[in-house]
């Protein structure tokens, strides 16, 4: 990790700040003892795919950035908070970062949890970004005083206290998927086992136990086949309509199919033909209870960044009664649920496959350019990288990895435009008053 710093030029060395440093109309800094660091490039904040991509491609054009994140290693949300089972939904040409190398060989079309948490450590190492881990961003806001963004953060790997990093770009890389979402309304006096899918690991767990799985999207359909595998009486919670694919179609990617169709038909055509090849291949998948929009799957992704179920199996299982398809939840009970239609039943356990959502809102003190609702830019893509003052947004398009690569790539050249257009560090008296760290 580079942690070198020097005194800036004035010999002040490093400088302790007491009871609410830096405060101010702009000011983030808590009561507690507080450190505080210029930075000459950029403070990412976060360490995943969007991350690593920004600083890659910042590095690239030859301007240092400095990446927080608050967990122990990058790409935390892959590595600890998903599924054993886990592959990539799309094939791993479509999920390759900016400016790196194709997947090693011998990696298969969709590679699994442990492949591409690997590609991503690969890709960390080769652009040599080492972010600053286990320190959790408290707080940010941008100072109009003095033109910097003040970054609080809570050193949570270490000794503690915290530390307000000043820079004059600030990018928001924690992504559409920081934390989980669950429902509001709780699990009342249940008393059986609750977990997010975002804990949930392998299937074998809950060999002979009755199971229900709450959400029925990619993640719902995933962990009811894992569970139905492993020998777990599973049912899994309907409650919307859904668009369920065919992973490929005639041995071609659904994804990648529609991809190449959208380059010369209109999206309502290429929707059209989609939904005919699945009923030809899935068969009539509303008599087991899934109900289809009316308005097609891409239509919906573009307009709400809702992605179709592409199947990998559970289909099957519910078609043969496997995985038990039921209706919304109307109420729990303390021993399982009643549903809206009035039929009650027992479960040993319930997993919520209810998604994530964005915690910027609890951090980040602006307005304008994040929605306080949910947490993502107020602009869509592919206006949704670049605010005001500095700030900038990665990974929040609603179109996964490649929206997370043309984001990286707009944002490294808007902020090295910047870099050579202005001073790359403080004034001299600004210097003798701030530690100055050299990121990467």
């Amino acid at each position: 990790m580079p942690t070198s710093q020097q005194d800036g030029g004035g010999g002040g060395g490093e400088r302790l700040f007491h009871g609410g440093a830096g405060d101010g109309d702009g000011g983030v800094a808590s009561a507690a003892v507080t450190r505080q660091v210029w930075v000459p490039g950029p403070v990412i904040v976060g360490a995943g795919p969007s991350g690593l991509a920004t600083a890659a491609c910042l590095k690239a054009r030859g301007v240092p950035s400095l990446v927080l994140d608050k967990d122990a290693t990058v790409a935390a949300s892959w590595r600890e908070r998903t599924y054993e089972r886990l592959r990539l939904h799309l094939p791993r040409g479509f999920c390759e970062l900016p400016l790196a190398p194709p997947f090693p060989p011998g990696t298969p079309p969709y590679p699994t949890r442990d492949q591409f948490v690997a590609y991503l450590d690969a890709y960390a190492r080769a652009f040599a970004v080492e972010p600053r881990l286990g320190s959790r961003v408290r707080a940010a806001a941008y100072d109009a005083a003095i033109g910097f963004w003040r970054v609080a953060a809570v050193d949570e790997a270490g000794a503690g206290g915290e530390t307000e990093f000043l820079s004059r770009w600030l990018v928001v890389a924690t992504g559409e998927n920081a934390v989980a979402a669950w429902p509001a309304e709780g699990v009342g006096a249940y008393r059986g086992a609750v977990m997010h899918t975002s804990s949930y690991k392998r299937g074998d767990e809950f060999a002979g136990k009755k199971v229900l799985v709450v959400g029925c999207g990619n993640s719902g359909m995933e962990v009811s086949l894992d569970l139905c595998n492993n020998g777990a009486a599973t049912s899994m919670v309907v409650r919307d309509k859904i668009h369920v694919l065919p992973r490929e179609i005639l041995g071609i990617s659904t994804f990648g199919l529609s991809v190449f169709l959208l380059k010369w038909f209109p999206i309502k055509w290429v929707d059209a033909l989609l939904l005919i090849f699945s009923r030809l291949i899935l068969g009539n998948i509303e008599k087991y209870g899934l109900r289809r929009p009316k308005i097609g799957p891409l239509q919906i992704k573009c307009s709400t960044g809702k992605t179709p179920v592409l199947d990998i199996g559970a289909l099957k299982k519910i078609k043969n009664g496997e995985i038990k398809v039921v209706p919304a939840i109307h109420c729990f009970t303390e021993d399982g649920v009643e549903f809206v239609n009035g039929c009650r039943e027992d479960f040993d356990a319930v997993i919520f496959a209810t998604g994530y959502k964005s915690n910027v809102p609890s951090w980040l003190k602006e307005e304008e350019f994040f929605s306080e609702s949910d947490g993502f830019p107020r602009k869509a893509f592919p206006h949704s990288w670049r605010g005001k003052n500095g700030l900038y947004a990665t990974g929040f398009t609603k179109r996964g990895l490649q929206g997370t690569s043309y984001d990286a790539a707009m944002i490294a050249a808007d902020i090295a435009r910047r870099w050579t257009k202005s001073l790359a560090g403080p004034t001299a008296a600004d210097a003798d008053h701030h530690d100055t760290y050299m990121a990467n």
